[in-house]
């Protein structure tokens, strides 16, 4: 069973960092796309970041130049470094491999002071 664990959320500051991991088991990653989400209170799920089996990558317009989502396929992990937070980045993050149409539960990411 495909399973996908979410860590590295919390409460950070405006203008800190987090890195999220997300380690995947039960399946074959390497060669599969993986993505982080985020859904905030009140709105829908939206992209944050996308990752290709090859490492290419893609953004949302709102996080480019202050995420980095990179994978290491030995461990089946998949990380997001995010920088300049913002109050606005408050969400749960998720992973997912639309491969296998699975959803890790989330970690929680809140930005205030």
């Amino acid at each position: 069973q495909v399973r996908l664990a979410e860590s590295g959320g919390g409460l950070v500051q405006p203008g800190g960092s987090l890195r999220l991991s997300c380690a995947a088991s039960g399946g074959l990653f390497s060669n599969k796309d993986m993505a982080w989400y985020r859904q905030a209170p009140g709105k829908e799920r939206e992209l944050v970041a996308h990752i290709r089996n090859t490492g290419g990558t893609n953004y949302a317009e709102s996080m480019k130049g202050r995420v980095t989502i990179s994978r290491d396929n030995d461990k089946n992990i998949v990380y997001l470094q995010m920088n300049s937070l913002a109050p606005e980045d408050t969400a749960v993050y998720m992973c997912y491999v639309p491969a296998y149409r699975v959803w890790g539960q989330g970690t929680q990411v809140t930005v205030s002071s």
